[in-house]
């Protein structure tokens, strides 16, 4: 009795348990209708992602490549260089936000050189003023021709060569290669409405002013003051009162071009910092390059939306304090910029020996000494100097050092024509200044200083000599071991100038501190 008991229980039991079989099918089939799902939306998110990077594709525009110089440097850094021009053209629709006309020939408002340096997470932006005179060297026309170098020109008509509407970006990157010997890795050209656009996207960027702003300091040829267009104080702007803010120059600050460039270091310094907050992620930076991208030109590296990304992401550990703001080191000369030398070579050796603007090493090596860039090599046999005059100029507050050189110099029959104190006294490195020709001559100069820099400068006819600190601990002439004219000296640490430094600006300084510019 008790196994048939047992043996009814098990067959009810498995009568009951019987029906279950077609719920776990039913279960089976509702996971299986999920997984559909799940692996449709996935597709469906990867073609749109897609369908995203080949709209960004199709919104880049590049300039032609064939229009770079094939006499550039070389790169001597793990880091990148990066050109960025904000162009006034007005084609595209941009004249209804910068007025003007459409075919008017498009010019560069604004330009920076970007250095990210090799540790990548240091970045400095060097501002040049356009009207800064320098040479434009030798650029591609519309009709396949090539310009002639044209000397002590203002540096934004580099961008105006060949006088089209679109502008000339690639003569304004050889026009940056030749000044600072830097090598320029990619070129971007930002219009009104790209750059409008941007500041929409990430909601708006904090500026501060110092004043109420009416609309006669953005237009001074209106005869009544306007309606008021920015508050004093903090605020938030976007779209076409951004793009006012940042090309506002009169009726606020000193009304200079300089002063401007300081508001708008100011502005992408704040730009930067929203971007941070809003985190570096495909998910945000979508959005980003395709309002950059409708109105943007670059260079054939950056002409796809993967390599735009890519860049894009790699600025991800930058700290906003390590990154800096600097304009290139000026002087007005009549209602011009003139480069102060060498100030300016200085800076070009820090970039390229990847230091930076407080001094640090930001090549990657831990530990490693900075290499000397662009020195002169230390001479290999005896160095004579008939024929060739130098004027010598102490570039530090050690006494006595032009005395030593113009003697050094004399005594292997090169001709001083003067000796005097530099305009700046805290120059680390020496520098060799030559004019137009006269490279053989300032190569022949600086077989005397190992270590120093040689550069081209316009505003001098000769060869001059300004003497850094690291000649002071230089070995005279004569006294090195192997007799062959002079010892090597140890190899300079290139350093940015104290009074670009004290002048930098950090991306995540307060908008409303040091509002001198306006």
């Amino acid at each position: 009795m008790a196994g048939s008991r047992q043996h009814t229980a098990s067959t009810r039991g498995n009568r009951r348990a019987a029906p279950a079989r077609p719920r776990r099918r039913k279960r089976t089939s509702r996971l299986r209708t999920s997984l559909v799902i799940t692996l449709s939306l996935l597709v469906l998110a990867s073609a749109g992602v897609g369908w995203v990077y080949l709209k960004l594709s199709g919104n880049i525009q590049t300039f032609g490549a064939n229009g770079l110089s094939d006499n550039r440097p070389v790169g001597t850094s793990k880091g990148q260089n990066v050109l960025v021009i904000g162009s006034d053209a007005r084609t595209g629709g941009n004249d209804a936000l910068g007025g003007g006309q459409k075919d008017d020939v498009g010019r560069s408002d604004t330009a920076f050189l970007l250095h990210i340096y090799a540790d990548h997470r240091h970045a400095v932006a060097v501002s040049v003023p356009r009207d800064t005179l320098l040479d434009i060297p030798p650029c591609l026309l519309p009709d396949g021709t090539w310009t002639k170098t044209q000397v002590n020109t203002m540096f934004n008509a580099a961008f105006s060569v060949g006088q089209s509407p679109q502008g000339n970006p690639a003569c304004t990157q050889n026009t940056i290669e030749n000044l600072t010997g830097l090598r320029v890795d990619h070129t971007v050209v930002v219009d009104f409405k790209g750059f409008a656009k941007l500041t929409e996207v990430v909601g708006g960027v904090q500026i501060c002013l110092p004043q109420d702003i009416y609309q006669n300091d953005l237009n001074p040829n209106r005869t009544t003051q306007g309606k008021r267009l920015f508050a004093k104080g903090p605020q938030n702007v976007q779209g076409q009162q951004a793009l006012d803010y940042v090309r506002i120059r009169h009726g606020i600050g000193d009304g200079s071009d300089i002063g401007r460039i300081k508001r708008q270091q100011a502005f992408v310094a704040s730009l930067l910092k929203k971007v941070k907050a809003d985190g570096f992620t495909p998910t945000k930076l979508l959005p980003l390059a395709d309002a950059a991208t409708q109105s943007m030109t670059v260079d054939p590296g950056l002409g796809t939306a993967d390599k735009l990304i890519s860049f894009m992401m790699s600025l991800k550990d930058i700290d906003l304090h390590n990154t800096k703001f600097i304009t290139i080191p000026w002087r007005y000369e009549g209602q011009r910029v003139a480069i102060v030398e060498p100030d300016a070579s200085e800076l070009w050796a820090a970039l390229k020996a990847d230091r930076t603007v407080d001094g640090q090493d930001a090549s990657g090596k831990n530990g490693a000494k900075t290499k000397e860039v662009n020195a002169s090599p230390t001479p290999a046999g005896p160095v004579s100097g008939g024929g060739i005059s130098v004027a010598v100029y102490n570039g530090t507050t050690i006494p006595g050092l032009a005395a030593r050189a113009s003697q050094e110099l004399t005594d292997h029959d090169f001709t001083v024509t003067g000796t005097a104190t530099a305009s700046t006294q805290d120059h680390a490195t020496t520098v060799i200044e030559y004019g137009s020709g006269l490279e053989d001559r300032a190569k022949s100069v600086a077989r005397l200083f190992p270590g120093a820099l040689i550069t081209p400068v316009s505003t001098t006819s000769g060869v001059d000599v300004v003497l850094g600190a690291s000649y002071a601990n230089q070995p005279a002439a004569g006294s090195g071991a192997s007799g062959s004219g002079t010892a090597a000296a140890p190899s300079p640490s290139a350093s940015v100038p104290s009074a670009v430094a004290h002048d930098a600006r950090s991306a995540d300084d307060d908008p409303c501190s040091n509002l001198s510019y306006g």
